[in-house]
């Protein structure tokens, strides 16, 4: 029985393994459908075996795709659950990735500040630091806007030195040159040595990434406008395509700060959804965030608009999806299928 059981959990642990390998490939591919599917397959796995260390990296992608998804209600419980794996040390593998994902997660929920700890500890371990930009072809880029938000230089400058370092060590990889690039550029506010890195990055998110990075350096150049669009159309279309809609949306505010209104994105085309086809681009947008949970002042921030605004847009939401609060908007959006602001009318 003994031996039948250890056989039992050695292939259990295959399976996990294997399930959460496939996750994370997906993941980096853009597929996070596919990316959320197994990595909950795999912890499913790894209960039933009692293989409790593989939980943190299956939460990891299932947290880090629902932020991509625009899913904040998902991505937050998970926040907190993976700051405690990596600051206990409950993952035995890939513990900076566990960190790397709860700080994104705790940015996003209370700013630069509340992930402050997670960010320092990544950038001052060489070890874990080390493990994170090998794995990870965003991760440096993340910390050093991270570093910087915080208003740490010295820790930004470590990051690219680790970066690039590890890229002289790795000339053949071309994911880890193009994350030092894209780190170094951002350091030095280099919009062509980011948009060089847009080009090499193999992953598509962080392709992306790199050209909205680029098109914000861009954007404050008058003369660079174009350039700038062009940068952004990129990123937007990148993050599209990487199953990113939360990220399309910011791009697609910062192209309307530039006067460009982006169209249906065929990903959307014949989708729609009752009640909903009136609404305008941005409408749609803060409509999605509020259903999640997200106050006035938070859509706001997320949308680069005030709080005000957000409320005057959700006035004329409740009067065109006939619905009198925030409960029966976050009901109805419920219904709405495909609802994104690709999907909307131009205001």
């Amino acid at each position: 029985m003994d031996e039948l059981s250890a056989r039992s959990g050695a292939d259990g642990g295959t399976a996990v393994v294997s399930l959460l390998g496939a996750a994370d490939l997906a993941f980096a591919r853009g597929d996070t459908s596919a990316a959320v599917d197994l990595a909950a397959r795999g912890a499913d796995r790894a209960r039933q075996a009692g293989l409790h260390g593989f939980l943190p990296d299956a939460h990891t992608v299932l947290a880090l795709s629902a932020l991509r998804q625009g899913d904040m209600s998902v991505s937050a419980q998970f926040a907190d659950q993976l700051r405690d794996y990596a600051l206990l040390g409950r993952t035995a593998h890939g513990p900076s990735q566990c960190a790397w994902a709860a700080a994104q997660l705790l940015e996003v929920r209370g700013g630069p500040a509340s992930a402050a700890q997670l960010i320092a500890g990544i950038a001052t371990d060489d070890r874990l630091l080390l493990e994170l930009l090998a794995s990870q072809p965003t991760a440096a880029a993340w910390l050093v806007r991270a570093t910087r938000k915080l208003g740490d230089e010295v820790l930004a400058r470590r990051v690219v030195a680790g970066a690039g370092a590890l890229a002289v060590r790795n000339p053949g990889l071309c994911s880890v040159g193009a994350a030092a690039g894209h780190a170094a550029g951002l350091l030095d506010g280099d919009p062509d040595g980011v948009l060089a890195a847009a080009a090499a990055h193999q992953d598509p998110w962080a392709a992306a990434s790199a050209a909205e990075d680029a098109g914000k350096f861009l954007a404050a150049r008058p003369a660079e406008r174009q350039r700038a669009v062009e940068a952004f159309e990129s990123a937007a279309d990148g993050y599209a395509g990487a199953g990113a809609p939360r990220d399309a949306r910011r791009v697609a505010s910062r192209l309307r700060a530039l006067g460009v209104r982006r169209g249906r994105h065929p990903q959307y085309a014949g989708r729609s959804g009752p009640d909903a086809g009136t609404l305008t681009n941005t409408e749609v947008a803060v409509a999605e965030l509020v259903s999640q949970g997200f106050t006035n002042s938070q859509v706001g921030e997320r949308l680069f608009i005030s709080g005000h605004t957000v409320a005057f847009h959700l006035k004329k939401i409740f009067r065109k999806m006939d619905v009198a609060s925030r409960v029966e908007l976050t009901r109805a959006w419920s219904r709405v299928p495909g609802a994104s602001p690709e999907g909307a009318r131009a205001s």
